[in-house]
């Protein structure tokens, strides 16, 4: 008698993996529909939210859409060797834009044959290539801005008799774009006006910004030009609601065929654990389904081991986090932890509050300025409004609160 086949995992958490089957965002989806059918364009799209509320999923899932209403897609992430200047940024630009254009893009050579000849010459062509952008962004006089515009508007005008209605240009973790002031370079500045600029202007050929970021992007936009609130239509990611939650749970299992599936008392605690957030619902479900099959396999009844996957779950996700901070930034982020709002916002008033009750130094207002400031070049807090901040990671409280205080630095 043959065995029965291991079922297969149809969860697949992982940073920017798409799911199976993604849950929810489909009002998000069609606002991008909306953006993409303007007859003149005038807004762009910044996709925002915490860690681990699926923004690099559902930009990929924007892509289709795109092609779908005549778009061409370009882009990619903005990591921080990429935006350290103004010229690396138009760089990246015209990479992403030589490479999504070379397939679908040939220059024309006519080479006359040597000699005295009758013979006609002979038309090569070629695809474009980053030189050829690259020599145009060289020889147009003036900043780094009007060399960027001048490629784009040579863009423009090659493509304009084509059924192309434009050209998205979609980057991720753009919370790392922000100006530098110190340094005298203004990289987020520029692509804010370039695009503005062009999009102003009636080049027969529409260029589209998305970006995605935690919500430091915001306030770095905030801070490079005051007019970008008109500028960009905020889709600001959060936790699904309970019944789109029970919908990632389930839907993967439905689709993958599976023999293996979760009763509705485990669905229910999934949903409680995972509080709606994605990468959590599809690591939490990994996690019972791997446990649910090594079970099964030696007999015994299937449960949810909560306990041990809390304590991979800090391994793998919040404890390369929590590492990045000095021992001092960490013994802050525990008093934050204490507040009744620490899931929420809170105020420097009341970290100095609980600080002064639980330490023996305690921070001083102009001390936890410096702090959350450090916090959000690390990417585990950031600003909410002025006077009002979080933590950048989902349910990263309910990690510290699990965390050992060190003795010495308590009152007793």
């Amino acid at each position: 008698m043959a065995e029965t086949p291991v079922p297969q995992n149809p969860f697949r958490p992982g940073a920017g993996t798409k799911p199976l089957y993604l849950a929810g965002r489909t009002h998000e989806q069609s606002q991008f529909a909306r953006v993409l059918q303007q007859a003149d364009l005038t807004t762009n799209i910044i996709i925002t939210g915490l860690r681990g509320v699926g923004k690099t999923v559902l930009l990929d899932q924007l892509r289709p859409l795109a092609a779908q209403y005549g778009w061409l897609w370009t882009g990619n992430d903005w990591n921080e060797a990429a935006s350290v200047s103004e010229k690396d940024v138009a760089t990246r630009l015209i990479v992403d834009l030589a490479a999504v254009l070379s397939p679908i893009v040939t220059y024309r050579t006519d080479e006359l044959p040597f000699g005295f000849t009758d013979k006609s010459a002979a038309t090569n062509h070629r695809p474009l290539k980053f030189d050829d952008l690259w020599g145009i962004y060289n020889a147009t006089p003036g900043f780094d801005s009007d060399k960027l515009k001048a490629v784009l508007e040579h863009i423009a005008k090659i493509i304009t008799n084509a059924k192309i209605k434009g050209i998205v240009f979609a980057y991720d973790e753009a919370q790392n774009l922000a100006d530098k002031k110190e340094r005298g370079q203004f990289p987020l500045s520029l692509v804010v006006d370039v695009f503005s600029n062009l999009q102003k202007r009636d080049l027969g050929c529409q260029f589209l910004l998305v970006m995605t970021g935690l919500p430091t992007l915001i306030t770095n936009l905030n801070e490079a030009r005051t007019y970008t609130e008109r500028m960009f239509h905020m889709l600001v990611l959060d936790r699904l609601s309970e019944s789109e939650t029970h919908e990632a749970v389930l839907r993967p299992i439905q689709i993958s065929k599976s023999t293996l599936t979760f009763a509705p008392p485990t669905i229910a605690k999934i949903i409680k654990e995972s509080q709606g957030y994605p990468f959590l619902i599809q690591y939490i479900c990994r996690e019972v389904f791997d446990a649910w099959i090594g079970r099964m396999t030696v007999g015994e009844a299937p449960s949810v081991p909560m306990t041990e996957i809390t304590a991979k779950l800090d391994l793998d996700f919040f404890a390369p986090r929590w590492n990045r901070a000095t021992d001092r930034q960490q013994i802050f982020m525990q008093v934050i932890a204490t507040l009744e709002n620490a899931d929420g916002e809170f105020t420097i008033q009341d970290i100095t509050t609980a600080s002064r009750e639980l330490l023996k130094k305690p921070f001083n207002p102009s001390h936890a300025t410096q702090m959350l400031g450090h916090l959000a070049e690390k990417g585990l807090i950031y600003r909410n409004r002025r006077g009002a901040y979080c933590f950048a990671v989902p349910l990263l409280a309910g990690f510290i609160r699990r965390q050992s205080w060190d003795a010495a630095t308590r009152r007793e």
